[in-house]
C-alpha cells in the first residue's frame, strides 16, 4: 500500500445522555459509596443512547452532530434500582421507557445505523462488575440505604455526548469524551 493511502483507524463509540451537574454529583456520590464496598471501575454517570459501534472518529463525530440537530430536552424518570446479568449492567437505575426516551434513542440509532440486538432498556449504571447475584442484591439494597429517594429521581436530559468506549477495557480508563451537544429547550 502506498504511503498516505492507509485507511483511517476505527474505534468503538457510544452516545450517552448526560445528567445535569447536580444530578451527576448526587449519582457520583452514590456510585463512589457502592464502589468502595463492591469494587468496580470509576466511570462518568450516563444513560447509553446508542450502544458501542465501530467507526472512524470523523464518521462518528459527523453522525453525532447530525443526530443531535433538532433534538429537544427530555425528562428521565427513575423507575427502580435494578440488577442485570452482565458486566456493564451490574447494578443500575432503571429508567421509565417514556416516548421521549425511546424516540431519542431510536432517532440517534438511526443516524448511526445502529441495530440493537435486544430492545432498548434505558438505564444509568451505578457499578460495573462481574459479581454474584447475591452480591448484586446487597449492592442494590445498599444503594437505597445510601440514597433513600434515588428510585424516585426525575431529571432533565439537556446534553448528549459522544464517547470513545473500548468495550474490551473493563477498567474504563481509556474511555474519553469526543464531542458534546446541548439539546434544545422546549
Amino acid at each position: 500500500m502506498e504511503e498516505g493511502s492507509q485507511q483511517p483507524s476505527k474505534y468503538w463509540f457510544s452516545v450517552w445522555a448526560l445528567p445535569p451537574d447536580d444530578v451527576r454529583n448526587r449519582v457520583k456520590k452514590l456510585m463512589d459509596g457502592l464502589r468502595s464496598e463492591f469494587g468496580g471501575p470509576e466511570f462518568e454517570p450516563h444513560v447509553t443512547v446508542v450502544g458501542a459501534i465501530n467507526l472512524t472518529e470523523d464518521d462518528a463525530v459527523h453522525k453525532f452532530r447530525s443526530a443531535c440537530d433538532g433534538l429537544k430536552v427530555y425528562t428521565a424518570n427513575v423507575q427502580s434500582v435494578s440488577t442485570g446479568t452482565f458486566f456493564y449492567q451490574c447494578v443500575f437505575l432503571l429508567l421509565q421507557t417514556s416516548p421521549e426516551v425511546l424516540e431519542t434513542s431510536a432517532h440517534c440509532c438511526g443516524h448511526f445505523g445502529y441495530q440493537n440486538s435486544s430492545s432498548y432498556m434505558p438505564h444509568l449504571s451505578l457499578i460495573y462488575g462481574d459479581i454474584s447475584n447475591e452480591v448484586k442484591k446487597k449492592a442494590q439494597e445498599k444503594a437505597l440505604i445510601l440514597d433513600e429517594s434515588i428510585s424516585s429521581l426525575s431529571f432533565p436530559i439537556t446534553r448528549l455526548a459522544l464517547y470513545k468506549t473500548d468495550v474490551g477495557d473493563k477498567t474504563t480508563k481509556s474511555w474519553e469524551k469526543i464531542a458534546e451537544c446541548k439539546l434544545i429547550s422546549s
